[in-house]
């Protein structure tokens, strides 16, 4: 494993085929090149190196990227950068400009693709709504939830509502659903909306009119940024000009940016999650690789920081780098 992890090192550095002699050189037990090679000639077998050609180098495969992750840990960072760091998220006051901050800062520190998410939590409880009639059949929703957020949206119907049908709705909705979280109250508005009895009908189908609305999802959109997808180009990804535009084009679309997200990182929040190889989300990602962490914010958000970059990228260096910015960002009041 100690050869094994030299070679990745070897080749992260270089971005080339690792020679026999190159690993001899650098090891501290200074093994001779000939037992280097039978050494990397094992690892071939197992699946951790492969050769292009009888004569080059070895090169690590994905076998391999995953078994040196496994042996890394996060440094600090030099106080220098941390404090860098803490006084540029300081200066961001909304979430929103705190967030995409941090994808620049994270491109800034790996030459990466850095991706930042505010992802609000379906966890969220229901204290209360409001609803409110305004001019040309418009109403102002207004969500408030346990932890003290307060949404609110002007919406225009279809149909006229009265103040006194407006006030049903609010009554129903406060007496029945709060306390739930907003995801379970949609879920059970849905159920009941479907089974509803004749006494029930006109009520929940004015109910209907503001759930289709988003009067459960008001404002709580994700905020996605990201930054260095142009990095992506000087990369040797072994793909063709086409695939290179359709992965570019890819990485662009919020939605896929948060099933990516979603997918790969998955550990509670506050550990790092590392992803080698992102094959099984898009054929054009196998040679790719995810460094994330999910820290929880205020307010019921989450963020979602990540590093998206070649499988052979500075490992260590990105992962302390992610980790640092989460740890910053968690301690920064809201």
């Amino acid at each position: 494993m100690e050869v094994l992890h030299s070679i990745v090192k070897a080749y992260i550095e270089t971005g080339e085929p690792v020679a026999s002699k190159t690993i001899s050189r650098r090891e501290r037990h200074r093994l001779s090149p000939a037992s280097i090679r039978n050494i990397m000639a094992d690892l071939c077998e197992e699946g951790y190196l492969t050769q292009p050609h009888t004569s080059a180098g070895r090169l690590p495969t994905e076998k391999a990227f995953r078994n040196y992750v496994h042996s890394l840990t996060a440094d600090r960072l030099p106080p220098m950068d941390s404090a860098r760091i803490h006084a540029g998220l300081s200066e961001a006051d909304t979430v929103s400009e705190r967030t995409e901050c941090l994808s620049h800062m994270l491109t800034e520190m790996t030459t990466h693709i850095g991706i930042a998410a505010a992802i609000p939590s379906s966890s969220r409880t229901l204290d209360r709504i409001e609803l409110l009639t305004l001019a040309d059949r418009r109403v102002l929703m207004i969500v408030v939830t346990r932890d003290h957020t307060v949404r609110n949206r002007v919406v225009a119907l279809d149909e006229p509502v009265s103040e006194a049908e407006l006030n049903s709705v609010r009554n129903y909705v406060n007496f029945h659903f709060s306390g739930w979280t907003l995801s379970a109250a949609r879920r059970e508005l849905e159920r009941r909306l479907e089974a509803a009895s004749a006494a029930y009908n006109q009520l929940l189908r004015k109910l209907n009119l503001f759930c289709g609305r988003g009067l459960f999802d008001i404002d709580f959109t994700p905020e996605v940024f990201m930054d260095g997808a142009l990095n992506m180009v000087g990369l040797d990804l072994h793909l063709t000009r086409e695939k290179m535009r359709d992965l570019l084009h890819t990485l662009e679309e919020k939605k896929r940016i948060l099933q990516l997200l979603d997918r790969f990182l998955d550990l509670p929040a506050g550990e790092l999650d590392v992803h080698v190889g992102l094959g099984e989300a898009h054929p054009m990602m196998k040679e790719l690789s995810l460094i994330g962490i999910s820290v929880p914010l205020p307010s019921g958000l989450a963020a979602k920081i990540a590093v998206l970059g070649p499988m052979w990228m500075d490992y260590a260096q990105a992962m302390s780098a992610v980790l640092h910015l989460g740890r910053v960002l968690q301690s920064l009041p809201a």
